[in-house]
């Protein structure tokens, strides 16, 4: 359905699945890649692109109506806890999301961000990315490896999502550690 388009269907695709219903964007954007190797990267900017622009929508959203959607449908807990990560890093607070692949809870956040106000261009930047790192490794996974081993990398990211995203904070972590320890050093070093 989507080959008369060409690589527009691509940005088509992922901005409708941004912005309000959910689509298989994966499988597809893999498809494409595989299809038409030396047009990869032209597939990544256009997932991407299509992306911070569907989020447009959920934008509208959210800074309209979106702290009270989410008081609804959020713990007062979790709100507290979201509202004030994006108060301290609200670029790294949506750009990390959009780096993962489902089942992450990615429009809740793309709500919050709009829903806390955060800068319009900002909001589309950390969107695009986010989904551009995301789309890059899919794409050079696939490249390198064959269609089926996102497949696999996919079923096993949503059936060990608490343990992959706990490693990743994990990593994140280990590393603020250590440039904090480089930091010291160099204060150090200087006295």
């Amino acid at each position: 359905m989507l080959v008369p388009l060409g690589p527009w269907g691509m940005l088509a695709l992922s901005a409708v699945d941004a912005s309000f219903m959910g689509m298989p964007l994966d499988p597809i954007f893999v498809y494409y890649v595989y299809t038409d190797r030396s047009r990869f990267l032209l597939y990544v900017l256009l997932g991407s692109a299509g992306s911070a622009l569907g989020s447009i929508v959920l934008y509208i959203i959210g800074y309209t109506g979106g702290e009270v959607l989410l008081r609804k449908r959020l713990p007062a807990e979790r709100f507290e806890k979201i509202h004030e990560s994006f108060d301290r890093h609200e670029f790294w607070a949506l750009m990390f999301p959009a780096m993962l692949p489902p089942p992450t809870p990615f429009k809740i956040v793309v709500l919050a961000a709009a829903a806390f106000e955060m800068n319009f261009g900002h909001f589309l930047l950390a969107i695009f990315a986010g989904r551009f790192i995301r789309f890059l490794i899919e794409a050079l996974v696939t490249l390198w490896f064959g269609p089926q081993i996102v497949t696999v990398i996919g079923n096993a990211f949503a059936h060990h999502f608490l343990w992959i995203l706990a490693g990743v904070a994990a990593l994140i972590v280990a590393w603020l550690l250590w440039r904090q320890a480089k930091i010291r050093s160099r204060r150090d070093n200087r006295k």
